[in-house]
């Protein structure tokens, strides 16, 4: 039974934060989307805080736990949630806010975390490093998707951002890297601090463009906003 627990609280303290950060983002992207004329996720049923309708089963949960087992580079996805930007009033401004809803949210729910420090003390006492490891995890996963997302590559938020602010001749280049982006970060996240062992380099573009930026930020936040003492 108390390996039982015990799995089941490690499990625990990473799925419920993750699952509602993913969820949140999604339907963050939603939300804005509609609030600028495109209600193609609600149509599809997609503008909803159910997490089961955000989830990709491998991206999502298993991706994620494996690599957090074996101590590598936290990489997943959820389901994209449909947006139409030729629908949106303003495309170009709507294009900003609908990819910046998402990280934006992260944020928020980053901020939320840090401040439910303050009730650990009314936590019943049983409960309290339950509570506290999820509030940890649910610190650094936003901050690591909002950070992670806000990357100037297409297709991530970033990359979306990017095309609503250059000038349409720039911002059309940017945008045929959509197809492509997704290689060009997975062969920077994983490729090439594989070459560079093998040289003797550090070149963990994870670290220096995310995970380096997400902890400062996270001590940061505590700091500023946490309790004092």
């Amino acid at each position: 039974m108390g390996d039982v627990a015990g799995t089941l609280f490690g499990i625990t303290i990473w799925a419920f934060p993750l699952i509602l950060a993913v969820t949140l983002h999604e339907a963050a992207h939603g939300y804005a989307a509609l609030a600028f004329g495109d209600d193609t996720a609600k149509r599809m049923g997609r503008l909803s805080l159910n997490p089961l309708r955000h989830i990709d089963p491998f991206g999502t949960i298993i991706l994620p736990g494996m690599l957090l087992a074996m101590g590598g580079v936290m990489f997943g996805w959820a389901k994209p949630v449909p947006v139409n930007f030729f629908r949106l009033r303003n495309p170009r401004l709507g294009m900003i806010v609908v990819a910046a809803a998402g990280p934006a949210m992260n944020v928020a729910l980053a901020i939320s975390a840090v401040l439910g420090v303050y009730l650990v003390p009314y936590v019943p006492e049983a409960v309290q490093p339950w509570y506290v490891l999820n509030l940890d995890n649910a610190i650094f996963f936003n901050l690591l998707l909002a950070m992670f997302n806000m990357v100037p590559v297409p297709p991530l938020d970033g990359g979306r951002v990017l095309v609503g602010l250059l000038p349409r001749p720039l911002a059309m280049q940017v945008a045929r890297l959509e197809k492509v982006g997704i290689l060009i970060l997975l062969a920077a996240l994983f490729v090439l601090p594989l070459l560079g062992r093998q040289f003797g380099l550090d070149v963990d573009v994870f670290q220096w463009l995310v995970q380096g930026p997400v902890e400062d930020l996270g001590r940061w936040l505590v700091k500023v906003l946490g309790p004092k003492g």
